[in-house]
């Protein structure tokens, strides 16, 4: 799975200077951007790393213009734990935020998604877009059904955050076959403003794009935010049903996986 665009490349990384070339940039954009830190936070070596990260494939965007000794060269990336490489883990990392019992009980063929980032150099141009090419090319080519895990909104002030966890709970609930739900410990509920008194405008544009685009795509969300303190975020859980989708919206997921 390669794609250039001039200085681009886009590929799944292949050895260990690759993962820590990916933990460079989660923890310039997680911990030097965004206040993450936690006991996997290695700030002598500036990487940003978790137990799991052996068992994902990690999928990144190269620019071939920087220096890859100096671990500079990736520029955005996207970790990917599929069912079989999950039982190898010991679990989905969701599951330490969400109940995915309905997940698991669908016996259907899942695919997490988790630690999405770029560089702030290359927002807003074609990143984003190479990535999420990427992706739809690595389920179309390993038949995935289910594509979940946690989106973030910076800092854990529920309140603040009202107003879009609000939409998402009365506008993007999943449906209860699909509807994972937050774990008791760290739990905010996300029907924090009554849905006749919400402003559409206002929630959409206090919504991440990330968590935008996923619901453009037919996605939704659990049930119950989670609270990461650590990471200084509030997540909610997105699940997308590639069955469910438009046909819109499935042809050009498909289209971009073909052109990826």
């Amino acid at each position: 799975m390669m794609a250039d665009e001039a200085y681009l490349t886009l590929r799944l990384a292949r050895d260990d200077r690759d993962l820590m070339a990916a933990q460079r940039l989660r923890y310039r954009v997680f911990v030097e951007e965004l206040g993450a830190d936690g006991p996997m936070v290695d700030h002598d070596r500036r990487l940003e790393c978790d137990r799991f990260d052996p068992y994902f494939e990690h999928l990144l965007l190269i620019d071939k213009r920087r220096d890859a000794a100096a671990l500079d060269d990736v520029v955005g990336a996207y970790r990917l734990l599929s069912s079989a490489r999950a039982d190898q883990a010991g679990g989905f990392y969701s599951a330490t935020e969400y109940d995915l019992s309905p997940l698991l009980a669908t016996g259907r063929n899942l695919l997490e998604l988790g630690r999405s980032c770029v560089h702030r150099d290359f927002r807003g141009g074609m990143a984003m877009m190479l990535l999420w090419n990427g992706l739809a090319a690595y389920v179309l080519e390993r038949g995935i059904e289910i594509l979940f895990g946690p989106a973030s909104f910076h800092g854990t002030d529920a309140g603040r955050l009202a107003l879009p966890l609000a939409w998402l709970h009365h506008h993007h609930l999943a449906p209860e076959e699909l509807r994972v739900t937050a774990r008791p410990a760290q739990r905010q509920p996300m029907d924090l403003i009554a849905a006749d008194a919400l402003d559409r405008k206002a929630a959409m544009l206090a919504i991440p794009s990330l968590i935008k685009a996923y619901l453009r795509f037919g996605g939704f969300v659990g049930e119950g935010a989670w609270i990461d303190r650590e990471f200084n975020t509030t997540d909610v859980c997105l699940v997308m049903d590639t069955g469910r989708m438009s046909e819109r919206h499935r042809e050009f997921y498909a289209r971009k996986g073909h052109d990826g």
